[in-house]
């Protein structure tokens, strides 16, 4: 009989708000930018009453390179972003000497969702950046009206 063996599958997607301003720093070693920041997602549900209730997740995101860049110069706290990316887990020594884990999400490309007005600068904030480790699609423009008075601005950057 011929082994079964589950296909590695890590993907997630999801919304929310930067609970608050992004944390830059640089690696130790080679000066790798790194950005570490948290987004709330909010799901609504009927509770046994069938009155509406809210509840938050809190998710840690961490970005690198060019990625971590644009994030730290274009989100700040209560920023909406869409980001896609991996689970992953690292864990650390306290300084009390406890073990720590922390579960984060490994951006691959994160969407910057708020608006902005025509009238502001063409170089304000751009709308998606991707991680293109993985990818080869270099940089790009594209940016669309929505017809009320709104631009939307996509932006792809490599992560290298």
């Amino acid at each position: 009989m011929a082994e079964l063996k589950m296909p590695e599958i890590n993907s997630v997607v999801i919304a929310g708000n930067l609970t608050k301003d992004p944390v830059f720093r640089q690696t130790n070693s080679g000066g790798t930018p790194v950005v570490n920041f948290s987004i709330a997602c909010n799901r609504r549900f009927r509770d046994s009453n069938h009155q509406w209730q809210e509840d938050v997740c809190y998710v840690g995101v961490v970005a690198w390179n060019k990625l971590a860049e644009s994030c730290r110069d274009n989100l700040k706290r209560s920023a909406a972003v869409l980001v896609d990316g991996e689970l992953q887990s690292r864990t650390w020594k306290a300084q009390d000497g406890s073990s720590r884990t922390v579960v984060e999400i490994k951006a691959r490309r994160i969407q910057f969702l708020n608006k902005r007005k025509k009238h502001e600068d063409e170089d304000g904030i751009s709308g998606f950046v991707e991680d293109d480790s993985h990818s080869e699609n270099g940089m790009e423009h594209n940016s669309r009206g929505d017809g009320a008075g709104h631009v939307y601005e996509y932006k792809y950057l490599s992560s290298e």
